[in-house]
């Protein structure tokens, strides 16, 4: 496969189940990451340090009724973690845990980057944590051996695997257990066995350093099945957006802080431009303004909705907390205006 030809994939997304069901729904293909690294990479630390740099993560997808587990990287001992966007979109409680410590954080999204798939996260009251340690993804080429470790399965262990990169600067689409999709450049190839649930872990060279963070695969319907074909974000463009996140620098595809919250599933219309409400969340700013299912919302904010996506994006683009007018159709076809104050809700 030339570096320009473009594959579509799912992303090796955190395995979903249903609340109170404990079954996995189907989901997207994960590359789990090598003990042997996880050593490497903590060798010389000081003994007191918690952890080895790699957690998993575990979100609750509350209006969605359903939970999700991924995997994540240390990046400083006061518990900044670098994950997918994926593996927390959606997520109304994030827990990062610590396997073998016995050490459970709840987590705040700091920032996230839905076209990069990149997030930030922080724990709360989290100290002296071991950090992967970073290397550079400039130099990776074909044969080079890697490592990894992640959340394979979402059991809360790590599950080694080993292989070697089989392509650099690959293009694909992927697209991921809740119908969204994204077109991902520059993304290291590997045949290292992949398996649901590492979304967010770490590629590892052969010295230990971390070179890229694992976020999608080839996919079978058999959630158990492993895949030798497995796509990785260069460390050097996900540290890039990290540090944008740290900055509290916000751009058109960078998100920083609390995501605003209205509170509707929306479709689109076959007919017009704008958002159909399929559903409205109890308790949610739009049960407030009298939203109803059928309602066609035209304009947020005095920004024009042309569809579901767009109402997505201009909302998101809102702080928690302030007020803004909404311009739908009701059932009846007659226009109608709502001031509304949103909350904070999922991150996107």
């Amino acid at each position: 496969m030339d570096p320009d030809d473009t594959e579509q994939l799912p992303t090796f997304g955190p395995p979903r189940r249903h609340a109170g069901i404990g079954l996995p729904l189907l989901v997207a293909i994960g590359v789990a990451l090598a003990i042997a690294l996880g050593v490497a990479v903590t060798k010389g630390r000081s003994a007191a340090s918690v952890g080895t740099g790699v957690v998993v993560i575990e979100t609750n997808l509350a209006y969605q009724g359903a939970q999700a587990a991924g995997t994540g990287m240390v990046l400083t001992s006061s518990g900044e973690v670098l994950t997918n966007n994926h593996v927390i979109r959606g997520a109304t409680t994030i827990n990062v845990v610590m396997p073998g410590t016995g050490r459970r954080y709840r987590a705040e999204v700091v920032g996230y980057d839905v076209t990069d798939d990149v997030a930030i996260l922080q724990l709360a009251g989290a100290a002296n944590l071991k950090t992967v340690s970073l290397g550079s993804a400039n130099d990776v080429q074909a044969g080079d051996k890697v490592l990894a470790l992640g959340n394979a399965g979402g059991t809360g262990r790590f599950t080694p695997a080993t292989g070697s990169v089989t392509g650099v600067g690959r293009s694909i689409t992927v697209a991921d257990d809740q119908g969204g999709s994204e077109h991902l450049r520059g993304m290291i190839e590997t045949n290292a066995a992949v398996r649901p649930g590492d979304s967010g872990g770490p590629l590892f060279n052969s010295s230990g350093q971390v070179i890229g963070m694992d976020t999608a695969a080839s996919a079978s319907n058999d959630i158990a099945m492993t895949t030798n074909q497995g796509f990785t974000i260069p460390i050097d463009r996900a540290m890039t957006i990290a540090r944008q996140i740290e900055g509290g620098t916000s751009s058109q595809t960078i998100h920083v802080g609390e995501t605003a919250f209205l509170g509707v599933e929306a479709t689109a219309d076959s007919y017009q431009a704008g958002a159909v409400v399929a559903s409205v969340m109890p308790g949610s700013p739009a049960e407030a303004a009298g939203f109803v299912p059928g309602d066609l919302i035209t304009s947020v904010g005095g920004q024009t909705i042309t569809s579901p996506e767009a109402l997505s994006v201009i909302v998101s683009a809102q702080s928690p907390g302030s007020s803004v007018s909404a311009v739908y159709l009701d059932q009846d076809g007659m226009t109608q205006t709502a001031t509304l104050k949103l909350a904070s809700g999922p991150p996107r």
